[in-house]
């Protein structure tokens, strides 16, 4: 049987038959599932939990489901079916137990990226893949991307962790010239596969350590977007561990390492000198000259010139002129792109306040870039915080936090943050249960603490899952919240959040 898998690298082998059982029936499971028994194999998917709806579809393409029960159960299952291979969905930890039954019986294990990679020929000629991750701005980076290339005529699609399976971007009919793959530390850590025309790990700092195990084991995961990539390894210079990641990672012959950061670039980077954004990487006299790509003024009428956002600007063009996207269109591009909602959004300004809803930091690592976007703060964090400290950003930023408003289950690791870092802040708990009397709290209590100059900032540098459903259901709580306490009023609701 693993000569036979190892045979299965094209759309069109002989897939017939083939047994496999698919781990998870969310969005990238059923992708896999769906994409599988197209193929003509033979699938069994096991999880925990099914929509019914996913469900009722499986079955009627031909696939087989078992739902829920122990995971005596769920394993039982999976042997008695016999799988030749098995894939994973992103969120199935290592050490699960189907997993180290799969480990124990010698069946191979796929992530859903590699199965992607194996049938990206479906439609002729398969697209380039442009693979994207790092701890923060993964999704920003992939969407500017993307839109400078659907500038320069070239039919790309943003795809995978963004919310677009793979599988369906590559099963697509109409078919595409590039795939921008935003790539998860999950998703990464079964890659074998995937050699991306360029790459890019934004930044590491710890996070879904409860995951990964430590440190190191996520950053080796992310690290994994380097490998065997083509053309361009684009590393952030203001993060040494990007460059060590790079500097470990086995590469295509001929590819390239090239820097981005917010000072003035060497030859092979882009960066920034007297407040012009340049690339002296994709040209030929890299020694001695340089290419304009935009003005941070520019990007600052753009709403875009926070320093982590300008940071994911460089990293965006660096991956597009790697794919000859030029300069100009590059500068047309940022002219029009808006984030997305949730990341550094000005919700309302009234009596010299700023509301800023930053609901996307879900982690230490944004929540630092979020703070160091403004000089005086009303600090709203909290959450789940995934087994990370928080301390050193308490320490870090004490300087910025004008008052904190702690909300979230469980708020004792920040609480305790606060009380041996930086213990002469005001610190503020917000105590209500339900979900719908949360975010008035936070805002009355905010509204309070801050002052003329100040900004009211939800940056919780944690996950939202124990009082919302998701990151956006808490942003739009927030702005619900702060958009009542105001009357709906604001003096500029158009402006963007400056840096």
């Amino acid at each position: 049987m693993t000569d036979r898998l190892e045979e299965l690298t094209s759309w069109h082998a002989d897939w017939s038959g083939l047994r496999v059982a698919v781990l998870g029936l969310g969005v990238t499971g059923f992708a896999a599932a769906d994409t599988l028994i197209e193929l003509g194999a033979e699938v069994l998917v096991v999880a925990d939990r099914a929509d019914p709806q996913r469900a009722n579809l499986l079955d009627v393409l031909g696939g087989s489901l078992v739902a829920g029960g122990d995971a005596d159960g769920q394993v039982r299952a999976v042997a008695g079916f016999a799988p030749d291979v098995l894939v994973v969905s992103p969120g199935y930890h290592p050490d699960s137990p189907l997993l180290r039954a799969a480990a124990e019986a010698g069946t191979p294990v796929w992530g859903d990226i590699d199965l992607a990679w194996r049938v990206r020929d479906k439609t002729g000629t398969p697209a380039e893949w442009i693979a994207v991750t790092g701890t923060n701005g993964k999704t920003t980076t992939v969407r500017l991307v993307t839109a400078m290339l659907q500038e320069a005529g070239t039919r790309a699609i943003a795809c995978g962790n963004i919310g677009v399976p793979v599988l369906d971007a590559v099963r697509d009919p109409a078919g595409f010239d590039v795939l921008v793959v935003e790539l998860s530390s999950y998703q990464l850590h079964w890659t074998e596969l995937v050699s991306p025309w360029a790459s890019v790990c934004l930044n590491v700092a710890d996070d879904h350590l409860d995951w990964h195990g430590s440190a190191e084991a996520y950053a080796a995961a992310k690290g994994r977007v380097y490998e065997r990539t083509q053309v361009a390894c684009v590393y952030n210079l203001d993060d040494p561990t990007t460059e060590r990641l790079v500097r470990d990672a086995d590469v295509r012959e001929g590819a390239r390492a090239i820097g981005f950061g917010l000072s003035i670039p060497g030859p092979s980077d882009l960066g920034i000198v007297e407040g012009i954004l340049c690339d002296r990487a994709f040209l030929e006299d890299r020694q001695r000259t340089a290419l304009e790509l935009t003005t941070v003024q520019e990007l600052h009428d753009a709403g875009l010139s926070a320093p982590h956002v300008v940071s994911n600007v460089l990293a965006a063009s660096a991956l597009a002129r790697s794919l000859d996207v030029t300069p100009d269109v590059i500068r047309r591009t940022l002219q029009t792109f808006r984030l997305d909602p949730h990341r550094i959004e000005l919700v309302a300004e009234q009596d010299g306040v700023r509301w800023v809803d930053d609901s996307k930091a879900t982690n230490p690592h944004a929540a630092d870039a979020s703070l160091g976007a403004f000089d005086s703060v009303v600090w709203v964090v909290g959450g789940l915080l995934k087994g990370v400290d928080i301390g050193d950003l308490v320490r870090s930023r004490a300087g910025r936090i004008r008052a904190a408003v702690v909300l979230g289950t469980d708020r004792s690791a920040v609480l305790d943050a606060f009380a041996r870092h930086a213990p002469a802040i005001p610190v503020h708990q917000v105590t209500a249960g339900e979900t719908g009397q949360v975010m008035p709290e936070v805002v009355r209590l905010a509204a309070a603490a801050a002052q003329p100059g100040d900004v009211v900032l939800l940056a919780p540098a944690a996950a939202s899952m124990d009082q919302f459903d998701d990151y956006g259901h808490r942003g739009r709580e927030f702005q619900s919240a702060v958009l009542q306490l105001l009357g709906g009023v604001t003096d500029d609701p158009d402006a963007p959040a400056p840096a």
